[in-house]
C-alpha cells in the first residue's frame, strides 16, 4: 500500500510540471522493487493558501509522504526513500537555484490493524501477466 501525497505550493504551477512529478514518483517507487504496482497510489495537491517562512512571495514547497504498509524492515525503507528523493531532488534542482524552494519527503508506516482496505487493481495485472 504505498501512497504518496505530494502537497505543493500554488506558485510552483508555472515553474514545474507536476503531472510529470507524479509520474516520476511512480516509476522511480517501482523501481526500488518493494512496492507492489498495483499497490502505488500517486497524487499532487496544490495548496492555494499558505505561509512560508517570512512570507515572501517566492518562496515555495513541496512535502511529499508515503504512507505505507507494514512489512518492509528499516534498511529496506531508507533505500527505497534515498532512492525517490534522489531522484526527486535531481528534477528540481533547477528550483534550488532559485531563492527559496523547500523540499521534504517523509515515511509514515501504517498499522494493519487500524488500516481497511479494498483493491481490485491487484488481481487484474496479475491475470494480464499471465494472459498476456
Amino acid at each position: 500500500m504505498p501512497h504518496f501525497t505530494i502537497e505543493y505550493s500554488a506558485n510552483l504551477d508555472d515553474r514545474v510540471d507536476i503531472a510529470a512529478v507524479v509520474d516520476l514518483v511512480r516509476t522511480t517507487a517501482i523501481e526500488t522493487g518493494i512496492f507492489p504496482v498495483g499497490g502505488i497510489r500517486v497524487r499532487a495537491i496544490r495548496c492555494e493558501h499558505y505561509a512560508i517562512a517570512d512570507g515572501r512571495d517566492g518562496f515555495a514547497f513541496m512535502a511529499m509522504l508515503l504512507r505505507l504498509g507494514e512489512g518492509r524492515d528499516l534498511p529496506a525503507r531508507k533505500r527505497a526513500g534515498d532512492h525517490i528523493f534522489t531522484k526527486l531532488s535531481q528534477e528540481l534542482d533547477p528550483l534550488f537555484a532559485d531563492e527559496g524552494f523547500a523540499l521534504s519527503f517523509d515515511i509514515q508506516v501504517i498499522d494493519k490493524e487500524t488500516s481497511w482496505k479494498r483493491n481490485s487493481i491487484h488481481d487484474l495485472l496479475i491475470a494480464e501477466a499471465r494472459h498476456g
